[in-house]
């Protein structure tokens, strides 16, 4: 039975297909913290072995300040754009202030030309048109503002469940940094364990090349988005397009975050030419990151790029947003077990 298995090769695909779709949809979400422990552990321990060695400083303590060190960039940066934000919050409000008077303007000379036309009185279709304005904005103050703010139970669970993840990962990050060594000497001892190994280091290599091929993307995306806001004139263009290089690096943002409500206050502002260049540099950063992405990824771990992009939307399809991350790690996961089973029992494995 064991040999007639080993000999099965589109079994043996089958079997793992459905085991990695099982860790990656019931597993993955209960070990989320212990998994990010273990593979920054095995990313770094290279770096935490040497502080140990020139240093004298002790894995558990290293892996503390790597730690720290990668917290406090990330604060410093969301502290720099949350800063700019809050201080640019003045001037937003002034242009709302001065939208809602240009709409309300826009309206009534519209109502006048259309009264004009139609041969109606044109003062009862702007009291019309303004009073369910009005209607409309009461309704967004009485009904939707308020469902917004009986939200905030859920978004401090939000944040207690993100607190949870960052301590548990910090724990686990501390006891793994401890007992890496004699873990990975466990596995070498024994040779049914070779194959988990190969697999883990292929998933690494995978997750170094994803993170470099994220950030040439980002900076891509970032200058493209920088010097087209700039040349066409948009206030603070360049601090803009930088920020939809930076937030597009996240699958729940994007570039939309920024191009978008940018698209609108031009269109209100009536810079329209504006508004077209924000519309089609919107359409050209999403381009480019489907462009390069199956292709930096692929390329560099041994795969096509239409694998990559076939394992993004079926990622999309059973795991949700999620599936950004989640498909082409479950593919890497995939291709690497076949990879090693195969080698392990004996037969020839084909690109």
């Amino acid at each position: 039975m064991v040999e007639r298995l080993k000999s099965n090769k589109p079994l043996i695909l089958l079997l793992l297909t459905g085991a990695v779709y099982f860790f990656l949809k019931y597993l993955t979400p209960l070990l989320a913290p212990v998994l990010t422990a273990m593979l920054f552990v095995t990313i770094f321990g290279p770096a935490l072995k040497k502080l140990q060695e020139r240093f004298h400083i002790h894995r558990q303590l290293g892996a503390v300040l790597l730690l720290f060190m990668a917290g406090t960039l990330v604060a410093v940066l969301i502290w720099v754009l949350f800063s700019w934000t809050v201080g640019s919050l003045p001037e937003w409000v002034g242009r709302l202030e001065a939208l809602e008077q240009e709409l309300v303007t826009v309206v009534r000379d519209l109502c006048g030309t259309v009264g004009n036309l139609l041969g109606i009185d044109h003062i009862y279709l702007e009291e019309t048109i303004l009073s369910g304005m009005q209607e409309g904005m009461g309704y967004f103050r009485e009904q939707i503002l308020p469902g917004m703010l009986s939200q905030s139970l859920e978004y401090v669970k939000g944040l207690g469940t993100v607190g949870g993840f960052l301590v548990t990962f910090l724990i686990a990050t501390v006891l793994l940094a401890k007992d890496y060594d004699h873990i990975m000497n466990r596995m070498l001892e024994r040779e049914e364990y070779h194959v988990v190994l190969e697999v883990i280091c292929g998933l690494i290599r995978y997750i170094a090349t994803f993170v470099k091929a994220q950030l040439i993307i980002m900076s891509i995306i970032a200058m493209t988005a920088a010097l087209t806001l700039g040349i066409a004139g948009v206030h603070h263009g360049a601090l803009w397009g930088i920020l939809a290089g930076l937030l597009d690096a996240f699958p729940f943002v994007g570039t939309g975050i920024v191009l978008v409500p940018l698209l609108l206050v031009q269109l209100f502002c009536g810079n329209y030419g504006r508004a077209i260049v924000c519309a089609v540099l919107y359409v050209v950063c999403v381009f480019l990151r489907e462009m390069l992405e199956p292709k930096l990824i692929g390329r560099r771990i041994g795969v096509t790029p239409i694998a990559i992009l076939i394992s993004l939307y079926a990622g999309i399809r059973l795991f949700g947003i999620w599936g950004i991350i989640k498909g082409p790690l479950g593919f890497i996961l995939i291709y690497q077990s076949y990879r090693s089973i195969l080698r392990r029992c004996g037969n020839s494995f084909s690109d």
